[in-house]
């Protein structure tokens, strides 16, 4: 993605919240990895890498699938 695009940034900025949406829409115990939701969003006709998730998850501050699964646990401890 070009950075001097304007239309670009505001795609990006669509997809991030494509990847916030799917995971606030997860199964608690059972978080979407990285790939899962690449996937999920190449089914809509947009192609992201994994990797490319993984960063725009970082950038909102969102844990690893394996972090959000660990969470959950917690969650149903307490």
């Amino acid at each position: 993605i070009a950075s001097n695009d304007p239309d670009n940034d505001t795609s990006a900025a669509a997809v991030r919240n494509m990847v916030k949406r799917l995971i606030s829409q997860e199964t608690p115990g059972k978080p979407l990895s990285d790939e899962a939701i690449s996937i999920a969003i190449a089914d809509q006709g947009i192609n992201l890498a994994r990797r490319t998730v993984a960063k725009y998850r970082e950038m909102m501050h969102i844990p690893s699938s394996s972090q959000r699964r660990m969470q959950a646990r917690l969650a149903n401890l307490g």
